[in-house]
């Protein structure tokens, strides 16, 4: 059944109106657009709520989530491995074991070249003095690869292997080496690791034509046979953009797949590299631009996106804060905390967006089957990119983030917003 059917078995028109529901109350703001679709249910994985750690003191969320990528934590190889032979696991130690006590499983990224192994190279934009070039002898990476992977095999659930690597400011080599040591490394793991994922290199840049060339160039060399995802960064161009405008970043790089001829499995990890220098959101915005962030993900199901790691956890100069280490979750996190309640039996079938599915153009939704075990009902999210709008639902009871709730009838007219809420339907 299409999406566009789907919705009429659902979604109860406004008397006078005809088919089409009304126009938003208010000005709907930019015009965003994503494709619709209808899959096979599929129960919404708690490794999708991932989050990466920008932390080394072993530390994790106080607040739900479903996975750890280890980055800006003081993991790089260049401080754990500070001259040839000689390595430091103790950072890497105690954030591995606060995963573990919290149940995550861990999305390790490698990179960060130490000075020793690439004298000449550029330096990064880290204090660490890290290089951004490849070794100079590509043994010291199959060196430190296998050190790793061996010390960690069973608690390192995959690998990300170089962090934004189509990025002068983060890889300055060849995507023709990148390509050789995502190989070589491929191999390592996989031999003492073999229940272990392997992530390709994260490409980020990917709003900016040369960023998918060289992407579409390391698959052009084989870099992505080697690995079992490809790494992304999925981002706003800025931080105040709806979170939707994701979806048209997520298309145009399966376009770049698609003419490179393959279609990956993809974890979106991480954002753009100039986060820090962009405006706080205030509360209100920052917990729903929080949660829409994961729904977005939760939308792009239909373009092989798997996973989302919201950046960052524990930091301190980013536009919008989950957590800051010591301190208790902020309204954004008990959203993101609430929304996985939701969806913790869930299974996703359909999302939709405006006129397609007989919205409002500024409306979107996902449809869900809920399984519970003492009750199986359906379920959709609605909210709006912007504005608001009225629809008339074929509800019974609406949820709402603060973890209220209130009694719908079945043609009251529902006001949606830019905060999603969560609508039990109607039998």
């Amino acid at each position: 059944m299409t999406a566009c059917l789907t919705m009429l078995l659902l979604i109860m028109v406004v008397p006078g109106e005809g088919r089409r529901a009304p126009a938003p109350v208010r000005e709907a703001g930019p015009e965003i657009s994503a494709g619709t679709w209808t899959l096979p249910a599929k129960p919404v994985p708690a490794a999708l709520f991932g989050i990466t750690i920008n932390s080394s003191t072993g530390s994790m969320p106080a607040f739900r989530v479903g996975a750890a990528r280890l980055w800006d934590s003081g993991t790089r190889w260049a401080g754990i491995q500070p001259s040839r032979g000689e390595f430091d696991w103790s950072v890497l130690d105690r954030l591995i074991d606060g995963a573990r006590r919290a149940r995550l499983p861990v999305l390790f990224v490698l990179g960060g070249t130490p000075r020793w192994a690439s004298p000449a190279g550029p330096a990064g934009p880290y204090p660490d003095g890290s290089r951004t070039s490849p070794p100079d002898d590509l043994r010291d990476w199959d060196a430190y690869v296998t050190a790793l992977a061996r010390r960690y095999r069973g608690r390192i659930e995959a690998y990300e292997l170089w962090a934004l690597a189509n990025d002068l400011r983060y890889y300055s080599g060849s995507m023709a080496t990148m390509a050789e040591m995502t190989r070589r490394a491929a191999r390592v793991i996989r031999s003492a690791d073999p229940a272990a994922l392997l992530v390709c290199p994260g490409m980020g840049r990917l709003w900016e034509e040369e960023g998918r060339e060289l992407l579409w160039r390391f698959a052009a060399l084989g870099g992505y046979d080697a690995c079992d995802v490809a790494g992304i960064k999925l981002h706003q161009r800025t931080a105040a953009d709806p979170p939707e405008s994701m979806l048209e970043l997520a298309a145009t790089t399966d376009k770049t797949f698609h003419q490179a001829g393959i279609q990956p499995r993809l974890w979106s990890t991480g954002t753009t590299y100039d986060i820090t220098l962009q405006a706080p959101l205030d509360e209100s915005r920052a917990r729903d631009y929080a949660v829409r962030f994961y729904l977005t993900g939760l939308y792009a199901r239909y373009l092989n996106v798997e996973r989302m790691y919201f950046y960052n956890w524990g930091g301190t100069t980013i536009p919008l804060q989950l957590q800051l280490v010591g301190r208790p979750p902020t309204p954004a996190a008990l959203a993101v905390e609430q929304l996985q309640r939701w969806l913790a039996h869930a299974r996703g079938y359909s999302c939709g967006q405006g006129m397609a599915i007989d919205l409002p153009a500024n409306v979107w939704q996902c449809l869900f089957t809920v399984v519970e075990p003492d009750r199986r009902y359906e379920a959709a999210i609605l909210w709006t990119h912007a504005g608001t709008a009225t629809v008339t639902v074929n509800a019974r009871t609406l949820h709402r983030l603060d973890g209220t709730e209130s009694t719908v009838g079945p043609r009251d007219g529902l006001r949606v917003g830019e905060e999603p809420v969560f609508v039990e339907l109607a039998g």
